[in-house]
């Protein structure tokens, strides 16, 4: 008996690894020239941050010779890469640092209103994730790469405070509230 045919619009590669709606920020194109006989030849970087905006991030790095195959490298790279980070009511649940290579980024929970503050790179991975009241602050090197990857390993240390009582083997109580003496 021969195999059964397959539909057209269902093949190996189609397999549904990234949710549907994902936000691509584009956070910074490089140009580089090379010298060659004729002239100048230009080469193209992009880095890019894919989010969905519900605490999966992923960053994604492309080199092509052409600044729009850059960046469908990057943003193919950055939804491969994506990891889930610990949101707590549009903030994050505690206040963490990151660093990778030169780059260090302080991230600090910040009362609902606030907004994002942060810039670059920060304010870009912050957004895709889905943060919208934070305070940060970059402290180390400031190229791109580092400050964006810095920011990721700072998000990726968060942990809520039911997984941390559930890692220990404890309970969370609810607290009551305390009862005032009456004054007589």
């Amino acid at each position: 008996m021969p195999p059964k045919p397959r539909d057209k619009k269902q093949s190996r590669n189609d397999t549904p690894r990234e949710p549907k709606e994902t936000t691509e920020k584009v956070v910074f194109i490089n140009r580089c020239a090379k010298v060659v006989k004729g002239g100048r030849r230009f080469s193209f970087s992009a880095l890019i941050v894919c989010g969905d905006q519900k605490g999966k991030v992923g960053v994604g790095f492309g080199k092509a010779n052409e600044v729009s195959e850059a960046i469908r490298k990057a943003t193919d790279a950055s939804k491969k890469r994506m990891v889930k980070i610990a949101v707590q009511q549009n903030t994050i649940p505690h206040m963490v640092t990151g660093e990778f290579g030169g780059g260090r980024v302080l991230l600090r929970p910040a009362s609902p209103g606030t907004g994002v503050i942060a810039g670059g790179g920060v304010r870009a991975v912050l957004e895709a994730v889905g943060i919208r009241d934070v305070l940060a602050k970059s402290l180390g090197s400031s190229n791109h790469a580092n400050v964006v990857h810095a920011t990721i390993a700072a998000l990726t240390q968060l942990r809520l405070k039911e997984d941390v009582f559930r890692l220990r083997g404890k309970s969370i109580r609810k607290s009551e509230p305390a009862v005032q003496p009456a004054v007589a």
